[in-house]
């Protein structure tokens, strides 16, 4: 059972929202669409369902051209940020309501829905109407419907975005649990790089309408195939910096060089960027064998048990993620440090030229 989207485009009033684009799911995966808002994957998901027919290409759905087909035709199952139940119906009959338009038996559909329910934790709420519940029941609800299907293709739409903190945990970690038994192919779309390595599976970036990268989820994080991959699977975005490849030397923004390492050695002398994650800074101390940059404070946000530190190194705009609560004054010059081990280089284009080493050896 695979899902194959072949050139698919769509376009809207002469605007193209997905550029043609080609891509593969197979059965039982966990597949993430990681983009910012705006970057396609609500899109991209209505045209896996048939809810919207592509400008271009074909969607090939168990071997068989659906390109035309109707949703209600599919074995599709779809569930929304803003999760959508029927007020006048308790919460069991919410469940099964997708079973009884299919005319499954009543044994079969009162046996799904409890096992759903018993997943879903949602057992003690199932006489309950969708409005005595709290937003993460009903969502819970939700998802139990889209579930209950047994749909092969089930799409998930930033379905954790209105859930409390504690909760959105705890789903992360249960969807990966009931894809690996339902089998269906999951679709999974947020704007958060976390989650994408939370849940782990495939991870497609997306960017302006574009798939930058499709592949195994540590994969992609480790080696982006070009910056703007990069800066989709980084939050904050990786901070860059213009370089300089000369002989055995790598020359930084403000001076600061380092000997050329590994598959480094054979680019070509020229102009290049450095990229590295915000939690690759370090400040406070001197790291043996990093780089040293004189940087100004400009902002600070503590998160409790991290400090982000927006910092300006000659006019660009850097972030890094730092252990522990920190008291630092604004506009203050910061010393950081960062390992060369953890820079990506790409070359003018944006390409991936050398991966960080910590990444070819993770």
């Amino acid at each position: 059972m695979t899902l194959e989207l072949k050139g698919v485009s769509k376009v809207v009033e002469g605007q193209t929202h997905i550029y043609p684009t080609d891509l593969t799911l197979e059965k039982g995966t966990m597949n993430v669409l990681l983009g910012p808002t705006l970057s396609g994957k609500t899109s991209l998901m209505r045209l896996m369902a048939g809810l919207d027919q592509p400008a271009t290409g074909q969607i090939i759905w168990q071997g068989h051209d659906v390109t035309g087909q109707r949703v209600q035709d599919r074995r599709v199952a779809m569930v929304y940020q803003q999760f959508i139940n029927y007020p006048s119906m308790s919460v069991y009959d919410n469940i099964a309501s997708p079973m009884k338009l299919m005319g499954v038996d009543n044994s079969e559909i009162d046996r799904r829905v409890r096992e759903t329910a018993e997943l879903m934790r949602l057992t003690p709420m199932l006489d309950r109407k969708p409005l005595e519940l709290s937003g993460g029941q009903q969502q819970r609800c939700a998802l139990a419907r889209a579930l209950v299907k047994n749909a092969g293709l089930v799409l998930l739409d930033e379905p954790l975005a209105n859930l409390d903190y504690k909760l959105r945990e705890e789903l992360r970690i249960e969807i990966p649990k009931i894809f690996e038994k339902s089998g269906s192919i999951f679709v999974y779309a947020t704007t958060e790089p976390e989650e994408a390595l939370l849940l782990g599976g495939n991870t497609a970036t997306l960017w302006e309408g574009r798939v930058t990268q499709f592949g195994p989820t540590p994969e992609v994080y480790r080696q982006p195939v070009d910056a703007t991959t990069a800066r989709v699977f980084s939050d904050p975005p990786m901070n860059f910096l213009p370089i300089t490849k000369t002989g055995t030397k790598l020359t930084f923004g403000d001076g600061q060089s380092t000997p050329v390492q590994g598959r480094l050695a054979e680019v070509p002398d020229g102009n290049y960027t450095a990229g590295f994650r915000p939690n690759h800074i370090e400040i406070g101390q001197h790291v043996p064998d990093a780089m040293s940059f004189t940087t100004r404070l400009t902002v600070t946000e503590l998160t409790g048990s991290e400090t982000f530190v927006h910092l300006d190194h000659h006019g660009e705009r850097w972030v890094g993620l730092i252990h522990g609560v920190h008291n630092l004054a604004l506009g203050e010059d910061l010393t950081v440090w960062l390992d060369p081990r953890h820079v990506y280089i790409f070359d003018e284009r944006g390409k991936l030229v050398a991966p960080a080493s910590y990444a070819l050896a993770a």
